[in-house]
């Protein structure tokens, strides 16, 4: 059983907000030993949020075709009465009513993975790392 997904911040706070939005809630605040830490809960997972103090900036993962490491986190958004491009407007309206903006790597589109199709978008979070958002659109019946 996976127990966490650990993130590197360069703002703590700043990431909490972030994730809050995305359905996550403070369940622990500790220190590592040198910095501020705490962990999320929410969507069936836990993450852990780590400050960095003086961060670099974190590597391309997504633009960068020769990367090699974590890709990506994936939200599956569930077959809800909202579109994908619905979503991401009232997610962005959320973010900017606490100050940020949204930065969209790729703009929602459709794609079979399987033999179920999906609406598919990537958003990078505060720290620019690349967040999927992933929409199983409903099953057509067989004629």
């Amino acid at each position: 059983m996976l127990h966490h997904v650990s993130i590197r911040t360069a703002d703590i706070h700043r990431a909490i907000d972030f994730y809050q939005l995305l359905g996550f809630e403070v369940s622990d605040r500790f220190s590592t030993g040198y910095t501020l830490a705490c962990w999320l809960e929410g969507q069936q997972g836990r993450l852990e949020l780590i400050q960095i103090p003086q961060p670099a900036p974190a590597p391309d993962a997504f633009g960068d075709e020769h990367y090699v490491g974590y890709y990506h986190l994936s939200f599956d958004l569930g077959e809800t009465g909202q579109t994908l491009p619905q979503w991401l407007r009232q997610f962005e309206q959320a973010l900017g009513q606490i100050g940020h903006s949204l930065k969209i790597l790729l703009p929602p589109e459709q794609q079979m993975i399987g033999d179920r199709l999906y609406e598919v978008a990537f958003i990078a979070d505060l720290d620019g790392l690349p967040i999927e958002l992933i929409r199983p659109l409903p099953r057509q019946p067989n004629p």
